[in-house]
């Protein structure tokens, strides 16, 4: 039967039930040259054949290393955007809403090259239940999608649609967001915490909207989200990010992907929060009340490539005086 483990801060599912030393093999690593704590108690290697693992189950992995510091992993320009496990090349996500039709959703998810996109629960309209639907021109198969709760402003609404998706679906990748006025739109925060931790609870793997607070993005993280979603600014507002700091510090002290969700307006403001630190964008009024929704969804593509390759690449220093590029000896 199928475990989910989370090993070393990422969730992997393995077939249990199997002992410490079991999983060890399983990964291929050597018991000698490694140490294991499981739910922050420290097995001992004469203990792996006896201690069994269960769902649900924390393990650190460590060895020994160089001391130093060591490059980021996160400089490989290759490297995939893993949420929950699964492994994403596209770092823009977008949404569905707002589009004159599905046939230009389908064509903007496209050129934007997007791998996720967002999708509303809604109850199916009984008068004409032969209308043209969302999944007859994005494939979910071909595409994920990822329910949200957009428009809740409670958590028990949250969480009872995101169950009604799962049964619609059998879809346990969720975005989360619960919202705490009709007129700003920005998150309940206390309702998002309490609705985080219902669904985690319930199975599901929850991805969350969140305000620009590096102490709750923490929060949501120690709860168990898979990926935290701060604000660059109010939903559907174009505003782009108001709040380089907290984002940056956000990025900073997280162990999951950070994505920033809400306030994109065009491709620089893309770029700007890829350049920060983050792990993808996500966005829909951006792309789909463009002019050119078409033009706009691949320019915010190359907006997020060139947003990502330019933090791996680490920027200049800022300096308050001019800097000669060409060197002053041998001047005529």
């Amino acid at each position: 039967m199928p475990v989910t483990l989370r090993i070393n801060g990422e969730e992997r599912s393995v077939d249990g039930p199997l002992s410490v030393g079991q999983l060890l093999a399983s990964l291929g690593l050597d018991p000698a040259k490694i140490a294991v704590e499981l739910n922050l108690e420290i097995v001992p290697r004469s203990n792996h054949a006896r201690v069994t693992v269960q769902e649900g189950d924390r393990l650190e992995i460590v060895h020994f290393i160089g001391g130093g510091n060591a490059p980021l992993d996160t400089r490989s320009p290759n490297k995939p955007l893993v949420i929950a496990g699964r492994n994403f090349t596209s770092r823009l996500i977008v949404g569905t809403g707002k589009y004159k039709t599905y046939a230009e959703n389908a064509a903007a998810v496209e050129e934007a090259g997007a791998e996720i996109v967002t999708v509303a629960v809604r109850r199916v309209n009984l008068t004409d239940p032969g209308a043209p639907r969302l999944v007859d021109f994005i494939d979910p198969k071909k595409v994920t999608y990822l329910p949200n709760t957009a428009g809740c402003f409670t958590g028990k609404d949250a969480v009872r649609t995101l169950r009604l998706a799962r049964e619609a679906g059998g879809w346990t990748l969720v975005k989360l967001e619960v919202l705490g006025s009709q007129k700003t739109l920005y998150p309940d925060m206390i309702e998002t915490l309490r609705a985080t931790e219902l669904l985690i609870r319930d199975g599901f793997q929850v991805m969350v909207y969140c305000n620009d607070d590096p102490l709750m993005a923490k929060r949501l993280e120690s709860l168990g989200a898979a990926a935290i979603m701060p604000l660059a600014a109010p939903i559907g507002s174009g505003l782009g990010v108001q709040n380089a700091i907290n984002i940056r510090m956000i990025v900073e002290q997280a162990e999951v992907p950070v994505i920033v969700d809400a306030g994109v307006g065009t491709a620089s403001d893309a770029a700007v929060a890829m350049e920060l630190g983050c792990d993808a964008v996500l966005m829909n009024t951006a792309i789909a009340e463009a002019k050119n929704p078409l033009l706009m969804a691949r320019a915010m593509r190359h907006a997020v490539e060139a947003g990502r390759l330019a933090f791996l690449a680490g920027r200049m220093a800022k300096k308050y005086y001019a800097d000669p590029s060409s060197p002053l000896g041998g001047l005529i």
